[in-house]
């Protein structure tokens, strides 16, 4: 029960990756915000905010729910206030929220450039600005933030340029905050995955059913971040870390039990 008692902060929480993480912090004890759009389930996302808390508190954990749009700074700062005041601080921040459009320059428009910028970039920074002041007094403190390495290959800019920039720059933040906050220890990291994830995003915006059976579960990502945040936040800092090498770290070497298709052939994810 390391994670009883302690306040993590998640955005996009209300389902996949997000609701992953939550539901294992949860099982643990945890106290979760989850901090998300969706109040209304969309048939083809699924989940709200409130059935995550649901889910939450039948895990063990303790949850509130909070209607948060990352591209709005006194909504941010408002939610954030909320569950300090309720669980007492916050420990854990998971910068999860972004925004995917794989268009290239000339078919993507401004709208959609636009949003990934508001969301990946400045709503990801806007969410760390204003937690920090409760992290910097959080036991253990740690952000991660669902980012790739930065690849310089071509190959990673020549077709979503756009996108690829904005992830990058959510690296770029997690790699200035890890020396920003080292002398307040909180620990500052990238996660990104080594083969695609089955989410909503893959299935219905990049590769339907048949990518989704050559991805991973979610479980994946939420035990790596379970692993990396009982690391001391003082020391284990500053990386840009991949899912299977964090397992590795935790003598978890066998992951077939995270594939959708046990055996099957898996797909590489972006920037890998």
């Amino acid at each position: 029960m390391y994670f009883k008692n302690k306040t993590a902060f998640i955005t996009g929480a209300s389902r996949g990756i997000g609701k992953a993480i939550a539901l294992k912090l949860a099982a643990e004890g945890a106290n979760i915000i989850v901090a998300a759009k969706s109040v209304e389930e969309d048939p083809r996302l699924g989940g709200t905010i409130y059935s995550a808390v649901e889910e939450i508190e039948k895990s063990g954990g303790h949850g509130l729910a909070v209607k948060c749009d990352i591209r709005d700074e006194e909504n941010i700062k408002s939610v954030i206030a909320q569950g300090a005041e309720k669980f007492d601080g916050i420990d854990i921040l998971i910068n999860n929220a972004s925004a995917i459009n794989l268009n290239n320059t000339d078919q993507l428009n401004t709208k959609h450039f636009d949003l990934m910028q508001s969301i990946n970039v400045r709503g990801t920074f806007l969410v760390a600005k204003h937690c920090f002041p409760f992290l910097k007094n959080g036991n253990n403190p740690h952000v991660i933030t669902l980012s790739p390495p930065i690849n310089l290959d071509p190959k990673w800019f020549n077709n979503h340029i756009s996108y690829t920039i904005t992830k990058y720059s959510m690296s770029m933040l997690a790699l200035g905050w890890a020396g920003e906050w080292k002398k307040y220890k909180i620990a500052s990291n990238a996660l990104w995955p080594r083969t695609t994830i089955a989410t909503a995003a893959v299935k219905n915006l990049l590769g339907g059913d048949a990518l989704i059976n050559m991805s991973r579960t979610t479980d994946i990502i939420a035990d790596s971040v379970h692993y990396i945040l009982q690391q001391p936040s003082a020391t284990y800092t500053g990386q840009t870390l991949i899912d299977e090498e964090v397992l590795a770290s935790a003598g978890i070497t066998d992951l077939d039990k995270y594939a959708v298709v046990q055996g099957g052939r898996l797909y590489p994810d972006l920037f890998i």
